[in-house]
């Protein structure tokens, strides 16, 4: 008999695209081994080890089922197709971290998580085995309340995990601090900050963890800030782009960052030296630059869920917005738009261009007297003594309709060739800006071919009808 377990209660409306139901069956039962009842079924074997591929194939069972339970929730041991398609669902939703933890702390499925769940699965954790946690600390007892009865809910979950990682790093501390006078050594700053908050540190902020202390001894206010400044790397990326505005190449002083920073008054004066202080191992200029912060920042852009939403919505709305009518007519606009330049740019230097035909049309003699003009301001003087201002753009018409197309072409061709090759945040490359100008290059070079082929047809035509006369002459003379 199928189970029906379903996750509408507390998913809500999924956020990312949901994959297809007949391919999502179709992985489903290639790694589904057991069949009951006519139902295909996944063991927590077939979804951690072969589906997801986490653990080794000696991989604890215990750890098998805990894992395997944030899919099966009737833990029964055995996850059906319906279990599997709620968890794709988990999956795209914008909280999927928060409501896999969720599921994974609540091993009973009864929607909340006890003191006892959450013992049971911190405690086989690696960093707990590590570094052990303090269960009778203030923290399980402001939480779960003193006599450890009360249940959380998952919103009171989300927050109990959001500040887990700073108790947990804050424990670690007080047991290294030997001495209790609030110091403990740069090898064991290391050994914490590798253990407890491994997923905040980026390869190079790992290497030089005892350079950045300088192998001395590291307080807890210094400890503290550097775990504050790991975890608003994304607002210390906003502040540096307020100062740097479009440039990311911009390098930026301490004290104007200081000054952008007070805006927010979230990143005290320490970890702003802790940031400029990890940026001068980089490069010891004494100024940030935003490579420097992507090397330090834990997470790169794009791997928060929230921003994978936004990137999959950039990445597929060109495609879903824009299709074939809407790309021709905003083709045609751009045509539109490089007909009125064109036409524009031809009207203000049309007179220029009367002024240079008539000069190069008058016929030369042997005396200046016999020139109808003497130079180009003369010629412009009794262009509009004698025909009016308006004289200027006399024959206008024709040459907009011959300028207007032309530039209205190439503008089209070259704002075509960069929008396909401008990147998501509107950059181009270099080659791809040679390669819009060499299309529109090209489109002149056709035009002008265009040109000589009309004209040579015209001069072929001319000397058809001259030789036809000529003969037609000569036989009427005879």
């Amino acid at each position: 008999m199928s189970k029906t377990a379903t996750c509408e209660s507390v998913l809500g409306l999924p956020v990312l695209k949901k994959a297809d139901v007949e391919e999502l069956r179709s992985v489903f039962q290639k790694y589904a081994t057991v069949e009951k009842d006519g139902e295909h079924y996944m063991t927590p074997r077939d979804f951690v080890i072969k589906y997801l591929g986490i653990e080794k194939e000696d991989a604890d069972p215990t750890t098998l089922n805990l894992l395997a339970g944030v899919v099966d929730e009737t833990k029964d041991g055995l996850i059906s197709f319906v279990e599997f398609q709620a968890f794709e669902s988990l999956l795209c939703s914008p909280d999927a971290l928060y409501l896999l933890a969720f599921q994974l702390f609540d091993s009973n499925g009864n929607g909340f998580v006890s003191y006892d769940e959450f013992k049971s699965v911190m405690s086989q954790t690696r960093i707990h085995q590590h570094i052990p946690f303090d269960w009778e600390g203030e923290f399980c007892k402001m939480y779960f309340g003193w006599d450890k009865k009360k249940d959380l809910s998952y919103a009171e979950f989300t927050q109990l995990l959001q500040s887990l990682a700073y108790e947990h790093a804050r424990v670690a501390f007080r047991v290294r601090d030997k001495n209790k006078n609030g110091f403990i050594t740069a090898l064991d700053f290391s050994d914490i900050m590798i253990t407890v908050r491994k997923h905040m540190l980026t390869p190079f902020v790992e290497e030089n963890l005892v350079s950045l202390v300088g192998g001395k001894q590291v307080s807890f206010p210094y400890f503290t800030g550097l775990n504050h400044l790991l975890s608003s790397m994304e607002l210390v990326k906003k502040i540096y782009r307020q100062v740097a505005g479009h440039n990311p190449k911009a390098e930026i002083t301490r004290e104007e960052f200081l000054i952008a920073a007070q805006k927010v008054s979230q990143v005290t004066p320490l970890e702003v030296d802790i940031l400029f202080h990890l940026c001068d191992l980089i490069s010891p200029t004494g100024r940030i630059t935003y490579e420097a912060i992507e090397r330090i920042a834990p997470l790169e852009e794009g791997t928060l869920p929230y921003e994978m939403v936004e990137a999959q919505r950039r990445k597929e709305g060109p495609q879903q917005n824009r299709g074939f009518l809407v790309q021709f007519a905003e083709s045609g606009y751009r045509f539109f738009l490089g007909g009125i330049a064109g036409g524009c740019g031809a009207t203000a230097v049309y007179p220029i261009d009367l002024v240079k035909t008539r000069l190069q049309n008058q016929r030369s003699g042997s005396y200046v007297g016999e020139l109808m003009y003497k130079n180009s301001f003369d010629c412009f003087r009794k262009v509009i003594r004698h025909e009016g201002f308006m004289g200027l753009y006399s024959g206008l018409v024709p040459q907009l309709m011959g300028v207007a197309p032309e530039k209205a072409i190439k503008l089209t061709v070259n704002d075509l060739v960069r929008d396909k090759f401008t990147n998501k945040n509107g950059e181009i490359i270099l080659p791809a800006e040679m390669l819009a100008g060499g299309c529109v290059s090209c489109m002149s070079i056709s035009e002008c071919l265009l040109d000589f082929a009309v004209h040579r047809e015209e001069i072929l035509d001319n000397c058809v009808l001259c030789v036809k006369s000529r003969v037609m002459q000569q036989f009427i003379k005879i």
